[in-house]
């Protein structure tokens, strides 16, 4: 994820962040099931997926954090 990617990240809402985790697990599911059966033609896309979730989990937590 480029820079610019992770400033978009920051500018959306908290329930916008969540809505988008929810479409990076499916995907991650969908990758996974990929891998399982063979299917996978870039085993790297694993990996940026699960970044991309801690990235966003990174940002809910620290808006959690500043609310308290």
């Amino acid at each position: 994820m480029k820079t610019k990617d992770l400033a978009k990240l920051r500018t959306l809402s908290v329930e916008e962040l969540q809505a988008h985790e929810a479409e990076l697990k499916a995907e991650l599911f969908n990758l996974r099931f990929q891998q399982a059966t063979g299917q996978l033609s870039n085993p790297m896309r694993l990996r940026e997926c699960k970044r991309d979730i801690a990235r966003v989990k990174t940002i809910l937590n620290e808006r959690a954090a500043a609310a308290n």
